[in-house]
């Protein structure tokens, strides 16, 4: 009791002194930086010309024996892999959810992550054949799962007045995280080689297991102080019940439809990037290079945004123009691609693309499951960010191909249509969300007295 005194008494001191809001910066910016120092080797394995590199020798055997070459089909065979993995993984998932408390489920999910890079450190070092294959559907469900998982335990650490307060501090931190992880992989992938990177991020996701635990108490006195049911005990309920919740409900329906437009479009984006470089980069040093200046103009674009826009749109204007703004700018982009298709502006629209779903679309619907309960954040969260969002990689990986054969403005022709859908889903959140529990007080009670709501105007259960 003591304890939970005490932490009831820390909710109440300035966000800048806050230990929950810096535990959880230092966890995103732990994540993020470990994931971003990753993120450029594995796509210089998707856009590489050497199909030995990528694939198992038994694999290409088979392909050649059947008319196929690989090495034409990198990326779709790549997505197809990470999309059937990620259907397989699914269930384990809520299966963990559903079965073990929070205190077991969310460490075991990076130390399992952390083991897998022991294991790619060998492959890489030792160049076993297939390693690019099995590190792309690796870092893939890596993005989506731990991801997932850090934005519905913050659901659990904060309330909904205390997230208005304090994501966009900790998504700050997050994308500083994503700035510095591209920096470390340029200065350090000559002199430590890809094997040895993956070290780096070993380090960083070993700090974000000691955020987890650390962050347990505040999670602990915040459902006791509002008589929630505890994290601490198993939820309970099937390992599919996150495909009835999002089917059932419009929110999250809304979700699900906007965003499989919006990786529709950055998918139609990315593949036609990767071409790309497969012609102007073809070593694996110097496609590792390019994609981590990529991303780190992406992640100065994101912090920029987040620390001058983000907060000021959310506190001042709600979730509507954060989660249509980056439709509109794809609608723009898409449409400069017609008109003048070279590459350094497919470079300009991907930075921009990215840009704005991690500074803006991202936190604006994160901000919405501080209004929802437990299942919805934990297990109809997941199904929205990991089958559909690689369902819709497969499917458009595999549109690409065949709209490519119809020359490259017909590609930007495609994800002319899918921006214009992606910008009708946000629409349709915008107004489902206006259905959630304490959406009308949200809106007009000034912040100094939202966190004296009551527990139904917060949608919790």
């Amino acid at each position: 009791m003591n304890q939970v005194a005490a932490l009831s008494h820390r909710d109440r001191e300035p966000v800048a002194s806050s230990a929950p809001l810096w535990w959880s910066l230092l966890y995103f910016f732990c994540l993020l930086c470990g994931y971003y120092v990753l993120r450029p080797v594995r796509d210089a394995m998707g856009a590489s010309n050497d199909a030995a590199t990528v694939f198992p020798h038994a694999m290409i055997a088979w392909a050649q024996a059947h008319g196929w070459q690989l090495k034409d089909f990198v990326l779709q065979v790549l997505f197809t892999a990470t999309f059937v993995s990620m259907v397989l993984l699914q269930p384990v998932y809520g299966a963990l959810v559903a079965r073990f408390p929070r205190r077991v489920f969310l460490p075991v999910v990076y130390v399992v992550f952390i083991a897998c890079l022991f294991g790619f450190h060998w492959a890489f070092d030792t160049a076993v054949p297939g390693r690019g294959m099995v590190f792309f559907v690796w870092i893939a469900l890596f993005n989506l799962f731990a991801v997932t998982v850090f934005w519905s335990y913050m659901a659990d650490v904060f309330e909904d007045a205390q997230a208005r307060r304090v994501y966009g501090y900790i998504g700050a931190g997050g994308t500083a995280g994503a700035v510095i992880g591209p920096m470390l992989t340029q200065w350090l992938v000559q002199p430590l080689g890809v094997a040895n990177l993956l070290l780096v991020s070993i380090g960083f996701l070993s700090v974000c297991v000691l955020c987890i635990v650390r962050l347990r108490p505040w999670a602990m006195a915040r459902e006791r102080r509002q008589g929630l049911a505890s994290g601490e005990a198993a939820m309970g309920g099937s390992v599919w019940a996150g495909l009835k919740l999002v089917w059932q409900r419009p929110v999250l329906r809304a979700m699900a439809v906007t965003l499989f437009f919006s990786v529709g479009a950055a998918t139609l984006l990315y593949n036609q990037q990767a071409a790309i470089a497969r012609e102007f980069y073809p070593s694996a040093v110097a496609a590792t290079a390019y994609f981590a200046r990529i991303d780190s103009a992406v992640n100065v674009l994101a912090i920029l945004t987040q620390l001058l826009l983000t907060r000021w749109l959310l506190n001042r204007h709600g979730v509507a123009p954060a989660l249509l703004m980056p439709g509109l700018t794809l609608l723009l982009g898409f449409g400069v691609l017609l008109a003048s298709p070279v590459p350094v502006m497919v470079a300009i629209v991907q930075v921009l693309q990215r840009g704005s779903e991690f500074a803006l679309a991202k936190p604006a619907r994160e901000t919405l499951y501080t209004r929802m309960d437990r299942p919805s954040r934990y297990k109809g969260k997941a199904v929205i960010d990991t089958a559909v969002f690689r369902g819709t990689d497969l499917a458009f990986a595999w549109v690409h191909k065949g709209v490519a054969l119809l020359g490259t403005q017909a590609v930007f022709a495609a994800g002319l249509l899918a921006a214009l859908g992606m910008t009708a889903g946000a629409w349709s959140i915008v107004r489902a969300q206006r259905r959630l529990p304490g959406a009308h007080r949200s809106s007009e009670l000034p912040s100094s007295d939202r966190s004296s709501e009551p527990q139904s105007a917060r949608g919790e259960s």
